[in-house]
C-alpha cells in the first residue's frame, strides 16, 4: 500500500544508525541536588534505550535497556520489568540489532502504552535462545537491571518472538515464580533446529504445562505461519487447559510468521501484563482461544454511495493526498506517486484496505447536508486530515 511510503524514510535512517553503531537513547532529564553551603549540583540521568554490557565467566555480552521517560534514579521508585528476548535474525554481539522489531518497535511507536524497564539481551551468533549459557545470561542481565534501577520483583515480565518465544518458554519452565506474566508469539516447545523433539510430542507440551502450572500465559500465532507450525501454539494451548493454566490463544487469520507486529501493537497487551503480580494466581482457571481476522467483513455500498467519497482530496498543506475513484462496484484510491489501491467499506464512513495494513483506516467526514467534506486516515501510529476539492471527471 502506498501508505507505507510515508515510514520508508524513518525505518532507512532507523537502519543505518543501527549499522554505525551509534546508540539510539531517548530524552536526557536533568535533576538538581543540593550540595554544600547552598550549592546545586546537577544530575544529568538518560531514558530511552541504552547501551548495557555484562560480564559473566569472563565473557562481555552487550544489550540494551528501556527506560521510560518519567524514570527517575533517586526517587526509589518500583518499576515493572520486563525481559525481551529477540527472533533468531537479530541474533550477533554489538548489542543492538534486536530493537529493530517486535517490542523495541512498539515501544517506539506507543511508549505511552510500555511503563515498564525493558530488558533486550543479545543472543550471540552461533548460538540459540535455548542453550543454557545463553539463558544463564539473559537471567544475569534481568538481574544486573533489576538492581540498578530497583525493578519490582513482584512486576517481573517475560516476553519473546520466534527463536526468542522457545527461550522464553524454557524461562517460564525453569524460573516460574519469577514470572508475573509472559507472552510469546510464534513459537513453542519444539524447536525448529532440534526437529526430534517432535517425537516426544505426546508428552513435551503436558511437561511444560505441569512446571509452569497456573503462570498466565498469552501465546499469539500467524494462522499461515510456515516457520514455526501454529500447531505448536496448539498444543501448549492444549496442555495448557487440561492441566488447570491460565493461557490465552490469539490465532492471527492470514498472517505467517511475523505475527509479532500485530501481536505487541495490541493495546491490551501491556494492560494484561500489568494486570498480574508475581505469586498472586486467580483461583478459577480462564481458558481463551480467538481467531483473529485479519480484515472486517466488507459492508455493501450503493455505487451511488461510493460516488459520493469521489473526488481529489489535499493536506493541510494543500498537496494531494488521494485521489478516490469508483471502478464498476469498487472504490479505488490512488496516492501522489500514482499507485492504486482499493478501498472496502467497514461501515457507511469507514473503509480499510483489505490488500494492506490491517490497522490503516479512512474516515470520512460529511457535513450537515450530508455530503463528504474530507477524510481523516489514520493507522496506529497518526492521522492525517484530508479535505475533499472536487469530484473526478
Amino acid at each position: 500500500m502506498h501508505c507505507a511510503l510515508r515510514f520508508l524514510a524513518a525505518g532507512l535512517g532507523l537502519s543505518l544508525a543501527l549499522a554505525q553503531g551509534h546508540a539510539l537513547t531517548g530524552s536526557r532529564a536533568q535533576a538538581f541536588r543540593g550540595g554544600g553551603r547552598g550549592k546545586r549540583t546537577e544530575v544529568q540521568q538518560e531514558t530511552g534505550f541504552l547501551n548495557r554490557t555484562l560480564e559473566l565467566h569472563g565473557a562481555e555480552y552487550r544489550f540494551q535497556v528501556y527506560l521510560p521517560e518519567n524514570f527517575r534514579r533517586d526517587d526509589r521508585k518500583q518499576w515493572p520489568i520486563l525481559l525481551f528476548l529477540h527472533g533468531r535474525g537479530e541474533r550477533g554481539s554489538e548489542g543492538m540489532w534486536q530493537t529493530q522489531i517486535g517490542l523495541p518497535q512498539a515501544v517506539r511507536d506507543h511508549p505511552e502504552r510500555w511503563p515498564f524497564i525493558i530488558v533486550m539481551p543479545q543472543c550471540p551468533l552461533a548460538n540459540f535462545w535455548t542453550d543454557p549459557e545463553v539463558l544463564a545470561m539473559a537471567m544475569a542481565a534481568l538481574d544486573q537491571e533489576s538492581r540498578e534501577f530497583h525493578a519490582d520483583p513482584d512486576r517481573t515480565y517475560l516476553t519473546g518472538l520466534s527463536m526468542g518465544g522457545y527461550g522464553a518458554w524454557e524461562l517460564a519452565r525453569l524460573h516460574p515464580h519469577r514470572w508475573a506474566a509472559v507472552a510469546i508469539a510464534a513459537a513453542g516447545v519444539f524447536w525448529s533446529y532440534a526437529p526430534e523433539r517432535w517425537q516426544e510430542s505426546s508428552t513435551l507440551p503436558g511437561e511444560y504445562a505441569h512446571a509452569v502450572g497456573r503462570l498466565p500465559i498469552w501465546m499469539f500465532h500467524g494462522s499461515d505461519d510456515n516457520v514455526v507450525a501454529p500447531r505448536q501454539s496448539e498444543l501448549m494451548y492444549d496442555a495448557l487447559k487440561a492441566a488447570g493454566g491460565r493461557e490465552r490463544l490469539w490465532v492471527y487469520q492470514g498472517l505467517k510468521h511475523d505475527c509479532w507486529t500485530r501481536a505487541y501493537d495490541e493495546p491490551e497487551l501491556p494492560r494484561w501484563l500489568l494486570g498480574h503480580r508475581r505469586d498472586v494466581r486467580l483461583d478459577q482457571p480462564a481458558s481463551e482461544r480467538l481467531v483473529i481476522p485479519l480484515h472486517p467483513p466488507a459492508f455493501k455500498l450503493a455505487t451511488l454511495q461510493l460516488d459520493g467519497f469521489c473526488g481529489e482530496y489535499r493536506d493541510v498543506n494543500g498537496r494531494v493526498a488521494a485521489t478516490i475513484f469508483r471502478q464498476g462496484d469498487q472504490l479505488l484510491e490512488k496516492g501522489p506517486l500514482g499507485d492504486a489501491v482499493e478501498l472496502a467499506a467497514e461501515s457507511a464512513a469507514v473503509f480499510f484496505y483489505p490488500n494492506g495494513s490491517s490497522l490503516s483506516r479512512l474516515t470520512f467526514e460529511r457535513d450537515a447536508q450530508g455530503r463528504v467534506t474530507g477524510a481523516v486516515f489514520h493507522d496506529d501510529r497518526h492521522e492525517e486530515h484530508w479535505e475533499k476539492r472536487a469530484a473526478t471527471r
